[in-house]
């Protein structure tokens, strides 16, 4: 096949590097590359050549150039050559008229130089001028401010400073000058501010001792006030003492001051004068440092009024009270007036938060005397000041309800404290009793111990001697609780306080309840009475129950109420837990007594071949000290008390028998003995009947219903003599019969019974005999009581 031949149409290498290398060459373009492709390809006579048909090419353009405008340059070169010359004589005239003009100009140059030197010493001098003028102004408030610190004219000073240091300061030109005043102002505000704090710590060494004579002036015309409120309450009460239920219960209203609020501070009696803490207060208001003297001020007067607070420790709170809150008084009459005319420098708020911590700490100053007070008088004084300062400072409207409520504290304090004596007193009384019946020779001493507390029983003056049926504790302690009421009513009645019997009633049934019935607690449970003493002392309850419906009508009296209130708020005896102690230790005692005859029960045959007849030894022994005891008890106990007391005692008789019977020191016994039992029992029981007069007048309880406390005993008895004892078992019969019996003491001491023929050695000689019924149906009650338990 044939090809095809396509003419070549690319332009010739040598020719398109020449255009290149003619555009570079044109346009001024570095050649190193074009030479270095050259020498690269190893062909550099190209390059060679193509350098050479371009310069040829641009001769050729030179020369074609300067063929076309070389008649213009020639023209050019002629019209050069006449310029010259016209040049040459422009030169010549040129330098002749400088010359003219450098001797003509001289002089002038010279007085020109002479015309600005003098300017410019004139400007200078100007400067000067001002400058000395701005110093000498400088100096002169200078010395002016010097002249007022020198006086002691704070303000005016600080004045003269402000103004140089605001108008002058900046403008003064002397750099010393101003170093100097730069260093000085700051100085001298700084001894200006040294100088009114030093009057301001002056004033308030003054203000401590001038508020002290203020706080008391003022209490003092508050008592004044008081005062004359009491004797107008004291003429009401008594041209109302026929009508006091009509009383007029109205509140007491101090006035501290007259109604055309006197000031305090100006009074001629105490001189506070407030001018030193208001100039200084304007002295650090100029200097720009108010605020920070008002809290100056505020913390200063916290630290003194905290110093206030200093209770010392080597002088009685009682001696020092006054001029403590006197100095409280005072302290805070004077931030009132402070916070009403010295323009800002306290707030509100400011003075109820030093009230706040004054009034905690008072508080806490109070709460902490008072528990270290030992003497009610001395609380009631202290107290009464109090009050008085409450009602002086609640004029200048300062919350004063912490301090009322600390008042109202006081009553129990103050109770607490009348108590405690009572409770040293009482136990004095008690220790001194020796508790036998207490005899008065004299009619005087029957109405001192018995009328004057209403605890008599007959209104017939008895004969003298008269033996009293109570000890001396009763008079004493009666004494000591009447005295009692009257330091309650008292304390509850000062200040014109009404309707307090409630209150009083309260520290009463305190006093009676706790105090009293807790001393004669004590003194039965320290088991120091003997069986004589402690029927006296119940004798005494018995009495004391009645003195105590004389204290509640005695403190309704001086409260103020009607009896009738009083009786209708009586409670229950508030002496009857020792009364039941007492009582209780009486019956303890008398036990004690019957387990000493009880001893003697060990001469009992309790295998006996005979009955004893008239009963057991020990029996005898037992009634004849029963009869003894009932023939004292009944000149000194009451019917109830008495009554009370054989019912334990014999109760506690039918114990021990049925204990006898159970005890191990009894391994078995025979019906004899029972027999004998049985006599024991019927004397216990005709003693019991036999004091039956003794209870004719009492409603719950005769003769008869003592043999109720033998029942058990009885009962006993009564089983163990049955021929049928089996019977037990019926519960009809039983609930009848033996219902005071239990099922185990029964079974042990039915073990223990022996018939006749159960004797030892007895069995030899009637094995073959019959055996008793009694003993067969014994028998059948003690399985069958067996098979129960």
């Amino acid at each position: 096949m044939r090809q095809k031949l396509v003419p070549d149409l690319s332009p010739d290498p040598e020719k398109q590097d020449l255009i290149l290398l003619s555009t570079a060459i044109s346009n001024g373009d570095d050649l190193a590359p074009f030479v270095r492709r050259a020498f690269a390809a190893g062909r550099p006579d190209t390059l060679l050549h193509s350098l050479r048909t371009f310069s040829r090419s641009k001769d050729s353009e030179i020369q074609d150039l300067c063929r076309s405008h070389f008649h213009d340059f020639i023209a050019a070169v002629d019209n050069l050559r006449s310029l010259l010359s016209a040049v040459d004589s422009l030169k010549t005239s040129i330098s002749d008229s400088d010359h003219v003009l450098q001797s003509v100009a001289g002089p002038l140059l010279s007085s020109l130089d002479a015309y600005i030197e003098a300017r410019r010493i004139s400007s200078n001098l100007s400067a000067a001028l001002s400058s000395t003028r701005l110093c000498i102004r400088a100096l002169s408030l200078c010395s002016k401010a010097n002249s007022h610190l020198s006086s002691g004219n704070l303000y005016p000073a600080l004045r003269a400073i402000d103004e140089l240091e605001r108008d002058l300061l900046h403008l003064i030109p002397s750099s010393t000058l101003q170093r100097m005043l730069h260093r000085r102002i700051p100085a001298i505000r700084a001894y200006a501010e040294r100088a009114a704090t030093r009057a301001f710590s002056d004033w308030m060494v003054q203000i401590r001792v001038a508020a002290r004579g203020l706080g008391q002036l003022a209490i003092g015309r508050a008592s004044a006030a008081r005062q004359r409120d009491e004797d107008l309450r004291a003429k009401q009460r008594l041209a109302e003492e026929q009508s006091r239920s009509a009383l007029v219960r109205s509140s007491c209203s101090y006035t501290l001051l007259p109604d055309d609020d006197d000031d305090l501070s100006s009074s001629s009696e105490v001189v506070v004068d407030l001018t030193p803490l208001y100039r200084a207060f304007h002295i650090h208001q100029t200097l720009r440092l108010g605020d920070r003297f008002k809290k100056y001020y505020f913390e200063n007067r916290k630290l003194q009024l905290t110093s206030d607070f200093q209770v010392s420790s080597m002088t009685p709170f009682l001696e020092s009270h006054q001029t403590f809150f006197a100095q409280i008084a005072g302290f805070f009459i004077v931030e009132d007036k402070i916070l009403r005319t010295s323009g800002g420098l306290v707030s509100r708020a400011d003075v109820d938060a030093l009230w706040e911590t004054a009034v905690a700490k008072m508080v806490s100053v109070l709460e902490d005397q008072f528990s270290r007070m030992q003497t009610a008088n001395h609380l009631l004084l202290i107290k009464d000041y109090v009050s008085l300062l409450g009602v002086t400072l609640r004029r200048y409207h300062y919350i004063v309800d912490p301090l009322l409520e600390v008042l109202a504290k006081h009553r129990d304090k103050y109770h607490e404290l009348l108590l405690s004596d009572c409770r040293k007193l009482i136990a004095e009384a008690i220790a001194a009793d020796k508790f036998e019946p207490m005899l008065m020779k004299k009619e005087y001493e029957y109405s001192m111990n018995v009328l004057s507390f209403q605890i008599q029983t007959s209104d017939i003056v008895p004969a003298f001697p008269y033996v009293a049926p109570f000890s001396s504790t009763v008079p004493d302690c009666c004494r000591i609780v009447r005295s009692f009421i009257e330091d309650s009513v008292s304390f509850m009645s000062h200040g014109g306080q009404l309707d307090f019997y409630a209150l009083v009633k309260k520290y009463l049934d305190r006093l009676l309840g706790d105090v009293l019935d807790g001393a004669l607690l004590k003194l039965v449970v320290s088991s120091s009475l003997g069986v004589s003493q402690a029927m006296q002392v119940a004798a005494n309850m018995a009495v004391m129950e009645r003195a105590c419906d004389f204290f509640f009508r005695h403190a309704a009296q001086l409260s103020g109420i009607p009896l009738r209130i009083a009786e209708r708020g009586r409670r229950e005896f508030p002496l009857k837990k020792s009364r039941d102690a007492v009582e209780g230790l009486l019956l303890t005692l008398l036990r004690g007594k019957i387990d000493e005859f009880m001893l003697n029960s060990d001469t009992i045959a309790w295998m006996a071949d005979e009955p004893p007849l008239s009963g057991n030894e020990y029996a005898n022994e037992l009634i004849i000290y029963l009869e003894t005891l009932v023939s004292t008890a009944q000149q000194i106990l009451p019917v109830q008390v008495l009554r009370r007391v054989l019912q334990g005692v014999l109760a506690h008789i039918s114990e021990k028998i049925v204990g006898l019977l159970l005890s191990d020191s009894v391994k078995r016994f025979n019906g004899n003995a029972v027999t004998g039992m049985d006599a024991d029992l019927r004397l216990f029981e005709s003693f019991a009947e036999s004091q039956a007069y003794l209870f004719a007048d009492s409603e719950d309880m005769g003769g008869n219903d003592l043999k109720q406390a033998l029942t058990e005993a009885r009962q006993l008895v009564n089983l163990l003599m049955s021929n049928n004892p089996e019977n037990f078992m019926n519960p009809v019969i039983r609930e009848k019969n033996y219902n005071k019996l239990d099922y185990k003491k029964v079974v042990t001491i039915s073990e223990k019974f022996r018939d006749s023929s159960d004797r030892l050695f007895g069995t030899f000689g009637t094995r073959g005999a019959r055996q008793n019924p009694k003993k067969k149906s014994l028998d059948a009650l003690i399985k069958r009581l067996r098979d129960v338990s």
